[in-house]
C-alpha cells in the first residue's frame, strides 16, 4: 500500500478534480502491475495497473488507496475491470466520499466474491485528497491558508512594506503548494495593496527536479482564481488577471465590469450591504469541482475564514526576522476576553525551508 500511495502522489499536480490515486497488483509475492491517475478523462489508476501486467492477473490481489469507482463517468467502472481480470483480493485504503459510489464500488466486488478489505494505511491514504473528502462531505472545497510571517508575529512594517518577509527557498516552496491547488483565493485588499500576480509559476524542470517528470506530459495548469471584492473595484490592469487562466470575482451585487472574457462575476454571494458570505462562495466553488483552495490574503480574509470555521489547514512560513509591535499583526480579530475563547490548532509537521521554518497545522477541533 506504500507503494500505491507514492504512485497517487505522482498526480499531485494533475488529477483534480478527480482524486489522485494508486495501484499495485500482487501475484505469488511478486508485484505484476503498477498504476497511478493521470489525469481527468485518462484511465484510472486500477486499470493502468492491469495494462502495466506482462503475466496474467488472475488471482491477484489489487492495492488500491481508494475504493474502486462502481459508475460510468468519464470512463467505465473499475469494479468491472477488476472482475474481469479475476483479481481475487481487493484491498483499499478508504471508502470512495462521492455519492455514486460511497461504498457501492467494494459491495460490489463482495457480491462477486472477491475478498474485500479496507483502512490500510487510512489516514495516509486520505491525506492525499483531503479536498475530495471535504468537498463531498462538507459540500465545500479544503481550504488552505498559506501566510508568512516574522518572529513576532508580523507580515508587514507599518508602512504597507513587506517584500520580503521570508527567503527565496520558503517562496519557492510555495509554488508547489499552488500548484496543487485548483483555486487560489485572495481579497480586493490584498490586490489593490500588492497588486500581485498569484500564479503558479514552476517550469517543468522544476517539478522534474521534485520527482514530477510526468507533469512535462499531463501538464500541470494554472489554478483559477478567485477574488472577494464585494464592490468589484479589481482594476482591469491588476496583474492577477493578465494570466491566461478563469477568474472568479465574488462581487455583493450584480455588476457589470469590462474586465476581460475570462472573468466570471459571481454576484449570488452576498452578505448584507457590503460583505460576501464565504459559506455561500465556498459552496458554489465545490459546485465547480474545486477540491482545495490555496488562501494567500490579508489578515482580515484570513481571520474570517478561521472564525467562521472554514480553515482546513494554516500553511505558516516562520522567518526569524523582528518588525516590531508598530508593524501589522498576522490576524485581525478581537474580542476575545477569556483564554477558553482562544482558537486552537494542532501541529500536523514542522519543516526547515532554507533559512525559514514551515508550520503545518489544523483545526484542534478537526
Amino acid at each position: 500500500m506504500q507503494q500505491a500511495i507514492s504512485l497517487a502522489e505522482r498526480g499531485l499536480y494533475t488529477a483534480s478534480p478527480n482524486p489522485r490515486v494508486g495501484c499495485v497488483l500482487v501475484k505469488d509475492g511478486q508485484v505484476i502491475g503498477r498504476g497511478w491517475h493521470r489525469q481527468a478523462g485518462l484511465p484510472h489508476a486500477e486499470i493502468e495497473a492491469l495494462n502495466d501486467c506482462a503475466t496474467s492477473p488472475e488471482g491477484a490481489t489489487a492495492y488500491v488507496t481508494l475504493e474502486p469507482c462502481s459508475f460510468f463517468g468519464r470512463t467505465p467502472p473499475c469494479t468491472d475491470a477488476l472482475l474481469e481480470a479475476g483479481i481475487a483480493k481487493v484491498i483499499v485504503g478508504g471508502c470512495d466520499p462521492h455519492p455514486k459510489v460511497s461504498g457501492s464500488g467494494l459491495e460490489k466486488l463482495k457480491a462477486q466474491g472477491v475478498d474485500v478489505s479496507s483502512g490500510c494505511e487510512m489516514a495516509a491514504c486520505a491525506a492525499l485528497n483531503p479536498g475530495l473528502y471535504t468537498r463531498h462531505l462538507q459540500k465545500r472545497p479544503f481550504v488552505r491558508l498559506k501566510m508568512a510571517m516574522s518572529l513576532d508575529g508580523r507580515t508587514a512594517l507599518a508602512n504597507g512594506e513587506s517584500q520580503w518577509i521570508t527567503g527565496e527557498a520558503a517562496r519557492a516552496d510555495v509554488q508547489h503548494w499552488r500548484a496543487r491547488a485548483d483555486c487560489i483565493l485572495t481579497g480586493i485588499g490584498t490586490v489593490l495593496a500588492d497588486d500581485p500576480q498569484l500564479t503558479m509559476r514552476l517550469t517543468a524542470e522544476q517539478f522534474a527536479a521534485h520527482g514530477h517528470a510526468e507533469v512535462q506530459q499531463s501538464g500541470a495548469q494554472q489554478p483559477t482564481l478567485a477574488i472577494v471584492d464585494s464592490q468589484c473595484r479589481t482594476p482591469v490592469a491588476a496583474k492577477l488577471l493578465q494570466a491566461d487562466r478563469s477568474v472568479l470575482i465574488y462581487a455583493g451585487a450584480a455588476v457589470e465590469a469590462q474586465l476581460s472574457p475570462r472573468v466570471e462575476v459571481v454576484s449570488g454571494c452576498a452578505a448584507g450591504a457590503s460583505g460576501i458570505d464565504l459559506h455561500k462562495m465556498l459552496a458554489d466553488l465545490g459546485q465547480r469541482e474545486i477540491n482545495e483552495i490555496h488562501v494567500e490574503a490579508g489578515a482580515r480574509l484570513c481571520a474570517s475564514l478561521i472564525k467562521e470555521g472554514l480553515a482546513d489547514e494554516l500553511l505558516l512560513y516562520i522567518a526569524p526576522h523582528l518588525l516590531g509591535s508598530d508593524a501589522k499583526a498576522l490576524f485581525e480579530f478581537g474580542g476575545l476576553t477569556q483564554m477558553d475563547q482562544r482558537i486552537n490548532f494542532e501541529m500536523v509537521d514542522v519543516t526547515p525551508v532554507g533559512g525559514d521554518l514551515r508550520l503545518r497545522l489544523q483545526p484542534a477541533s478537526s
